[in-house]
């Protein structure tokens, strides 16, 4: 398998792990608490009723995470990272962690490419002109 060509199986598994609501609700969940619907669209500011439960759907399509349904009513389902989920949810807490730690670094690249983007015309490349 080469993650560089169009058709290995790899890029739809980082296609799914690089989502922003995926990554999200990997790192809601990496402390190995089960988390109820309610509670995760809580937690994840901003995430609609579908985008989540797209995202759960696929996560729990690839092994990630668990759905558990209670036999209660009105019924109480609950998400939990497997074993796999927990190995992947470990990874993206450390890219949150360096993310959070580098925040202000990357605050300044941001505002200096930006004041410099203002005032220079952007360079064209080669793949530009073709």
């Amino acid at each position: 398998m080469d993650v560089f060509l169009r058709d290995c199986p790899t890029r739809a598994v980082l296609e799914l792990i690089a989502s922003k609501w995926t990554m999200l609700v990997l790192v809601a969940l990496e402390d190995g608490r089960p988390m109820r619907f309610a509670e995760l669209r809580r937690r994840l500011d901003g995430v609609t009723p579908k985008v989540l439960t797209q995202t759960l759907r696929a996560l729990e399509r690839e092994g990630v995470l668990t759905r558990r349904v209670h036999p209660t009513v009105p019924p109480r389902v609950e998400y939990q990272l497997t074993k796999i989920g927990q190995e992947v949810g470990g990874l993206v807490q450390s890219i949150t962690d360096w993310s959070q730690a580098n925040l202000a670094a990357i605050q300044a690249a941001r505002k200096e490419f930006d004041e410099r983007a203002a005032c220079e015309p952007p360079e064209v490349t080669a793949q530009e002109r073709a």
